[in-house]
């Protein structure tokens, strides 16, 4: 039974889980702070050059967000029109492992090109986070000794380090180009950024089995479903060893993918919160 990243998807989960405990009161700030009564309005009616100027400033900035909106944290101007251009991000999730295809809801202008697909997975897939990601991947599977005829020494860790690498790649492919390109829906995940923990968590967990197909409305996730399943498969029957080709090994690998994929979407739609409460508390 192969179980190289069973293991690691409830650690991830749990430190997820642990990101939004430290960043509450964040998250409430930026509920609340819309609804709090200035100072002025507190005070009663006030009539003076000042105070009008100021609303006046607040209300312009009030009424142009879109100057501002589709900028996401930790982006600049430029960066942001690269990504327009990419149709992705260039965020990554704790400042290593690349985040390109998360993006903010309030930015979505459209689908993608099956071009931009492309360029968008294989740049992830081959982006330095990933080789590091999976040689602690392989790491984790050598220290269980999973899949014991790898062996062990070097030999073992190269094989596991490419079969993981194989695993990842092959389905990063299938969920993020393939299928999508196939039945015309859109890979990308799509950031709420506010809200309660329980209706974002709901948004990741929806995100699973719903997505946004390239004419703007919802669709069954076939991308995320059927093609974790087929990637489980063609990696099982492939190149694994010859005592682990069977269906439940296929199972357990598609299970083994959803679930990581629904951690690290828990890491897209949370991680900018934390990486800004960082940045505020230095």
């Amino acid at each position: 039974m192969m179980n190289s990243r069973e293991r690691f998807i409830p650690a991830i989960a749990l430190l997820a889980f642990s990101f939004w405990i430290f960043t509450p009161s964040t998250l409430i700030a930026q509920q609340t702070v819309p609804n709090a009564p200035s100072p002025a309005s507190a005070s009663g009616p006030q009539s003076t050059p000042n105070s009008t100027s100021s609303n006046a400033t607040a209300t312009q900035t009030q009424s142009t967000p879109s100057t501002t909106t589709h900028v996401q944290p930790g982006q600049t101007a430029k960066q942001q029109t690269v990504q327009e251009k990419n149709g992705g991000s260039n965020s990554r999730i704790l400042w290593v492992y690349p985040d390109f295809f998360s993006v903010e809801e309030s930015s979505y202008s459209g689908p993608i090109t099956a071009g931009q697909k492309f360029r968008l997975v294989t740049r992830s897939s081959f982006d330095p986070g990933e080789f590091l990601w999976y040689g602690l991947l392989a790491g984790i599977s050598q220290a269980q000794n999973s899949e014991k005829a790898y062996g062990q020494g070097a030999e073992g860790y190269a094989k596991r380090y490419a079969s993981q690498f194989g695993d990842g790649t092959i389905e990063s492919y299938m969920v993020e180009f393939g299928f999508p390109v196939v039945f015309k829906q859109d890979p990308r995940y799509f950031r709420v950024g506010q809200g309660s923990f329980t209706s974002r968590t709901g948004h990741v967990l929806k995100r699973l089995v719903v997505t946004r197909g390239d004419n703007g409305k919802s669709q069954f996730n076939i991308s995320e479903v059927a093609g974790s399943g087929s990637a489980a498969a063609i990696s099982i029957y492939t190149y694994h060893p010859q005592d682990e080709r069977n269906f439940s090994n296929v199972a357990s690998v598609w299970g083994e993918q959803v679930a990581f994929d629904a951690a690290e979407m828990m890491f897209k739609e949370f991680w900018p919160d934390v990486r800004r409460k960082i940045h505020k508390d230095q």
